[in-house]
């Protein structure tokens, strides 16, 4: 059964505000993800450049990738959502202020919640762009696990980090990356979602 426009429309918006509303939680903690998001945070604390310019422009070389490999339909969703996370990133501080935060508890919140918003833009066939669109890509041809190889270039991604955040930064934003792992692994399997 087929998505239709609006059904796709609407799973963008929210996937990309709650993957946004993690990402805007784990910047104002210090975090680390894993993926090109994590790439894209740890430029960003190096730099200081905001963490929406960054991450779009990361994913502009995946674009062909995911163009040859997915399709056209697949490209441009993927191509809407790293822009609307790359906006709601740069918006929600406008919105949002937190007066107190635990770093670990705040890891594991924003990892389901970007989990969780994963799963919602994986069923509607679109990614966040960069190694989402590989793991899609050996899922659908290979039948390998999109949560196992994400897990396993998260986890390297988050090592990097500690050449720019503390250990204790570093634990906390590994448990974050298993928890956003944990919701996709077990809710994006193949054949258990019929929607396309």
């Amino acid at each position: 059964m087929r998505h239709r426009a609006y059904e796709d429309a609407l799973a963008l918006l929210v996937g990309t505000l709650f993957v946004s509303l993690g990402v805007n939680m784990y910047s104002h903690a210090g975090l680390v993800t894993g993926s090109t998001a994590g790439l894209a945070f740890l430029l960003h604390y190096v730099s200081g450049l905001p963490f929406g310019v960054i991450f779009f422009t990361i994913n502009l070389p995946f674009y062909y990738f995911a163009l040859r490999r997915m399709g056209t339909r697949f490209t441009g969703k993927t191509f809407c959502a790293v822009a609307l996370v790359s906006g709601f990133s740069l918006m929600h501080p406008h919105f949002i202020a937190y007066q107190k935060l635990d770093l670990f508890y705040c890891a594991i919140l924003g990892g389901l919640l970007m989990g969780t918003g994963f799963v919602v833009l994986f069923r509607h066939r679109a990614s966040l762009g960069g190694i989402n669109v590989v793991t899609l890509f050996l899922q659908d041809r290979y039948g390998v696990r999109a949560g196992k190889v994400q897990m396993g270039v998260d986890v390297a991604i988050v090592l990097l980090a500690l050449l720019v955040v503390t250990p204790k930064v570093l634990l906390a934003s590994i448990l974050g990356a298993v928890a956003a792992n944990l919701v996709i692994a077990m809710n994006h399997r193949p054949g258990r979602y019929m929607g396309m």
